[in-house]
């Protein structure tokens, strides 16, 4: 909890200073801070305070259940920050004539706030900026889409966002307490508070313009993102990525060599299996800990593999060393793990091994049985696999992140948990060690031989969605939504983003190609992989190279870049009508 509560508040102060803020910072100054000046410089002076609240407050509870409530409705995914666009408008408004103020604030006449002129409208004011700010949670966001995909918010999610939320409204309170700390210096401020409440209004109204028609997006990308260091190193040297970056795949934690090199019975002490996937999230553990009893794998919705397709139980296992693999068949993270956990069962299921993959879907079209057997036929897999499609077993296990393992020794305890990729030569020795403790006298077989691919380049683009839910690395000049768009291309684009051009059509998850549709991006990376679906054919334009890659069937990654070595460079691919890309990742 402690570390939950550190990486919030972190997150929230670098994205409180970051450009995301930008467009938001002049209602902050003039509407928080200099319409709440004082006459005579004393006295209570809330509004700061009440708007940054207000801010706090709406942003929480909109990036906590936006996406729960959103997908129970039949509404439009951006219903919240359109509602919110509505709201500024009539606030605006009511700044600038004061009757309609008035009937504004009759809801809320008999809240505190209201009897104090200038603190006014500041609390429904901050309520509204949390609406059309909830973009900016950046990394956080991809945990919350794992809560949304669960169904349930656990502590820890409420924690992550609550702390962020803090943490980002330390700098904008700071911003509002300087803009009355001006006004209360300059006398025209003090004797023409009419006049400042007016021109509050006209720069709410701003705000509410530039952001329906994304103004605000060319103001952030004309200046560079002071930032994303911080965020990349706060990821990368916490595990963060594991976690707030779960939603999706990561390698952040896991990687390095070794470790398990103590006896069988080696072991850090008790602990909870929450606390030994958080630790795994933050750390590399390099030896075997007690994490208590591993939990039944229930909720799952099919199995293949095994006799006859029927479940497996851990209780039919006892006395087996048991190794339970998170994954999903389009992640590239779990791909060139699978080749370390599926060489790993064909090496010791002899000596008592038995591993279980539980499928966990992280797109719509994961759910699909046929996908995920195609899938892992693909991928070599042989061992059992089953499908929890509705989180369940992920949920039991406090999982956080696509690939996990868990290592369950012959008396049914969790003795290692691994999030992310790498570590494969410490996690054989664990498994090593377990099988010697089941059986004393078995003899194992050489250890295995399988090249460790994990990218070790912190500046490796990080995976990049497409679809409108999730599509944080967008930099295209027209506005990214739901429905059918026309794209002009643009004549470049910035690092580690992407931009679209001719039509296409967006969803939540993906993008489809209607006609002459185009996806340029800057990377930094050996490869690049599109997470792509249909039928139809790619065509990839890199540096003074083309070439032409034919999709068929359910979405899968395609390799559109292989350099050899990590570099940064532009591809642009061209999509075929009918096709759906999800993503692209990188290794």
């Amino acid at each position: 909890m402690i570390t939950l509560l550190f990486l919030g508040l972190v997150g929230g102060l670098i994205t409180g200073i970051s450009p995301c803020i930008l467009p938001v910072l002049p209602v902050i100054l003039l509407s928080g801070g200099a319409q709440g000046a004082r006459p005579d410089g004393r006295g209570p002076g809330r509004r700061p305070f009440l708007v940054v609240l207000g801010l706090t407050i709406s942003f929480s509870l909109f990036t906590l259940l936006g996406t729960l409530v959103l997908s129970a409705l039949p509404v439009p995914q951006d219903i919240i920050r359109w509602v919110g666009l509505a709201a500024l408008v009539l606030i605006g408004v009511g700044m600038i004539v004061p009757r309609f103020q008035h009937l504004l604030e009759k809801p809320f006449s008999r809240l505190p706030q209201a009897r104090a002129q200038t603190d006014r409208g500041g609390f429904v004011l901050g309520l509204t900026l949390g609406a059309v700010y909830v973009p900016c949670a950046g990394p956080v966001l991809a945990a919350i889409t794992v809560a949304g995909a669960t169904g349930r918010i656990g502590a820890s999610t409420v924690i992550l966002t609550v702390a962020f939320a803090i943490g980002t409204a330390a700098p904008l309170l700071f911003f509002a307490l300087a803009g009355r700390g001006v006004a209360e210096r300059v006398k025209a401020f003090r004797t023409r508070q009419r006049a400042v409440r007016t021109g509050a209004g006209v720069v709410v109204l701003a705000l509410a313009v530039a952001l329906a028609f994304n103004a605000t997006d060319a103001i952030q990308r004309a200046i560079p993102d002071y930032t994303a260091s911080l965020n990349h190193q706060l990821e990368g040297d916490t595990g963060a990525g594991a976690l707030t970056g779960g939603g999706g795949s990561g390698s952040g934690a896991g990687t390095g060599t070794g470790g398990g090199t103590g006896t069988s019975g080696a072991g850090s002490g008790p602990g909870t299996l929450a606390a030994c996937a958080s630790e795994a999230a933050f750390t590399t553990p390099k030896t075997l800990r007690n994490c208590g009893r591993a939990p039944a794998l229930t909720g799952l919705d099919g199995w293949f593999d095994t006799a006859d397709d029927q479940p497996v139980t851990l209780a039919s296992l006892r006395g087996k060393v048991v190794l339970v693999d998170f994954w999903a068949y389009s992640c590239i993270n779990c791909q060139r793990a699978i080749q370390h956990v599926e060489q790993w069962y064909r090496t010791y299921q002899p000596d008592g091994l038995v591993v279980i993959g539980v499928h966990t879907p992280e797109y719509a079209f994961e759910h699909e049985h046929a996908n995920v057997v195609a899938g892992a036929k693909r991928l070599g897999i042989t061992y059992p696999v089953a499908q929890d499609n509705d989180y369940t077993t992920w949920t039991a296990y406090a999982n956080t992140s696509w690939p996990s393992d868990y290592l369950i020794d012959a008396t049914g305890e969790i003795r290692h948990v691994s999030v992310g990729e790498g570590n494969y030569d410490g996690i054989e020795g664990m498994i090593r060690q377990l099988l010697t403790a089941a059986d004393p006298e078995v003899t194992l077989p050489a250890r295995t031989d399988v090249a460790d691919t994990t990218p070790t380049d912190r500046s490796q683009t990080p995976e990049t969605y497409l679809g409108t839910k999730r599509a944080t690395a967008y930099s295209g000049t027209m506005r990214l939504r739901n429905g059918t768009t026309t794209f002009t291309a643009p004549q470049g684009v910035e690092q580690d983003t992407f931009a679209l051009g001719g039509r296409w059509k967006a969803s939540d998850e993906a993008l489809t190609s209607v006609s002459s549709s185009s996806i340029e991006l800057a990377y930094t990376a050996s490869k690049v992989y599109l997470d792509v679906g249909g039928t139809g054919t790619l065509t990839v334009r890199s540096g003074s190279s083309t070439r032409t890659i034919r999709v068929s069937g359910a979405p899968n990654i395609h390799a559109v870049v292989d350099a050899g070595r990590a570099r940064s460079g532009t591809v642009t691919v061209e999509l075929s009508p009918g096709l759906s890309a999800h993503s692209f990742t990188f290794g």
